[in-house]
């Protein structure tokens, strides 16, 4: 799916009133109707108070129809109108007019010297005060409101996004932001629902479908993504009958010392499980006994030292190696990772203390293949790129350092994110369990797996990001969230490719996306 700028929102909704021959008022009461029948759907007329509160702008008018819709059904609905400016959108000003003739009860005129209005705990709060077209932080008394709406514990539901929170940079003040316990976004879900710094302020979202023109919407060019099923089903390689083991490539996973022989088992698992033909691992010779007792389709090469890697020699051919996992940083695997990199030409992943020995002498990154593909979590992000000031600095500067080396960066977190270039891929899946030992490990086998098979690089990165976080979704909805462990995962991955060729039906309730710690 498709993850539009602001810029490239309104530029939608200009195309559809034109191209649909509908003017920007019809296009606002198509969306917001869409928002009243997801309320009503859920409440069926339930007699819960509704506190809607509008801005003065679109966003506002969105709110006003919503309120009117709700009332002409009955609902216990109180309508307030967020006076922070003088200044009116027109649909805006088309519908106060409406709902002044659909009820005696006129939207309460809030100001700045105005006293807050009662929200018990059972109320419903809606927020449509600012849309994605703020440009300056919210007045003093209007920070106060969102502070009123917080301390009331009513449920939250924003429109669009939560008022306060920017497209295309972290909020100067989070008090200046309305916490949202759920958005409903039109069309397409916002990039600052998946950062850290921003996406706190929604615990869950949904995108609703408002109907921008179709044809826009396919041939428009986003810098972000959001990677799902559908987009993973599209790219899936189907089997055939008559290939074998050589078929799917040989992975090779380098890495291990004393003590870290664990790491490079569930690298090498994974890589299997995740479909390559043939595993190999190369690891210091107390690696060797742990390798053959616990993972007996995994061959092994054995460094020449005892408890690290100090020479990477090896005769076989692989069609892709995953580098770095449990190996330490020792002078000796220094000087083995950057003689290796010297000799070496084909498709690599580098993870864990590969990563590592890359900060630590950064012109070894002049040696990398192109589209060599790193795995950091945030701290080994830091000591790659150096540190940064938000999310929005810190997507920059991975940018900027991708283009430069010609690399592929895996961002780990809550919402992973794949960044080639000037182009950003949301990962749709995983959960909290995955903050566990070895699961970096793991994906880094998944991925390194999938290069063995014959995926380009970038189409290996996200496919095995989205089966890693999917298998972890499968799996914890037997064991919860703390009982996750990295083997665990790993079993999940069969159910993870079966889950691509699920209906919905099949699937049972759709869960709706959720902000994770």
């Amino acid at each position: 799916m498709k993850i539009l700028s602001k810029e490239q929102v309104y530029e939608g909704d200009r195309l559809t009133a034109e191209r649909q021959k509908i003017s920007s008022t019809d296009l606002m009461e198509r969306a917001a109707t869409k928002i009243f029948y997801w309320i009503h759907t859920r409440l069926q007329g339930q007699p819960i108070p509704i506190h809607v509160f509008c801005g003065i702008g679109n966003n506002g008018g969105d709110g006003l129809v919503l309120a009117r819709h709700l009332i002409n059904h009955g609902y216990n609905v109180n309508t307030y109108v967020v006076n922070y400016s003088d200044k009116r959108s027109k649909d805006f000003l088309i519908n106060y007019d409406r709902i002044k003739q659909t009820s005696k009860n006129w939207p309460v005129l809030l100001n700045a010297d105005d006293e807050l209005p009662l929200i018990t705990p059972d109320a419903i709060i809606v927020d449509a005060v600012f849309g994605i077209g703020l440009n300056r932080p919210a007045d003093e008394w209007v920070k106060k409101l969102f502070q009123h709406f917080r301390a009331s514990k009513a449920f939250t539901l924003s429109i669009d996004i939560p008022s306060g929170l920017y497209t295309n940079h972290v909020p100067e003040d989070e008090n200046g932001v309305v916490w949202a316990n759920y958005t409903l976004s039109f069309q397409t879900p916002k990039l600052v629902f998946f950062l850290p710094d921003t996406g706190k302020f929604t615990v869950e979202w949904e995108v609703l479908d408002i109907g921008i023109d179709p044809s826009y919407l396919q041939e428009v060019k986003t810098e972000a993504e959001l990677i799902g099923k559908f987009e993973m089903l599209s790219v899936y390689q189907p089997r055939d009958k008559f290939s074998h083991k050589g078929s799917f490539g040989h992975a090779l996973i380098i890495g291990g010392s004393y003590g870290k022989i664990g790491a490079v088992i569930l690298a090498s698992r994974a890589a299997l499980t995740a479909g390559a033909g043939l595993i190999t691992t190369y690891v210091p010779k107390c690696g060797y006994v742990p390798l053959q007792s616990s993972f007996p389709e995994a061959m092994v090469i054995t460094d020449k030292e005892e408890e690290l890697i100090s020479d990477i020699s090896f005769e076989l051919t692989p069609s892709a190696i995953g580098f770095g996992v449990g190996m330490g940083t020792s002078k000796k695997a220094l000087g083995a990772f950057e003689a290796f990199l010297k000799k070496y030409e084909g498709r690599l992943v580098i993870d864990a203390d590969g990563l590592n020995m890359l900060s630590h002498n950064l012109e070894i990154l002049e040696l990398l293949q192109p589209q060599t593909i790193l795995t950091p979590h945030p701290k080994e992000l830091k000591r790659l790129i150096g540190d940064w000031k938000d999310d929005f600095d810190k997507l920059e500067k991975v940018k900027a350092f991708t283009k430069k080396y010609n690399l592929i960066i895996v961002i780990k977190g809550a919402n992973t994110i794949t960044v080639y270039k000037d182009l950003l891929y949301v990962n749709s899946t995983g959960n909290p369990g995955l903050a566990t030992a070895g699961t970096g490990d793991v994906l880094t086998g998944i991925i390194t797996g999938m290069l063995s098979q014959g995926y380009d690089p970038l189409t290996a990165s996200l496919f095995g990001v989205y089966l890693h976080g999917k298998a972890a979704d499968i799996a914890v909805l037997d064991l919860g969230y703390q009982a996750l462990t990295a083997s665990m995962v790993i079993d999940a991955l069969g159910e993870a490719y079966l889950d691509l060729f699920k209906q919905p039906q099949e699937e049972g309730t759709e869960q709706p996306n959720k902000q994770t710690e």
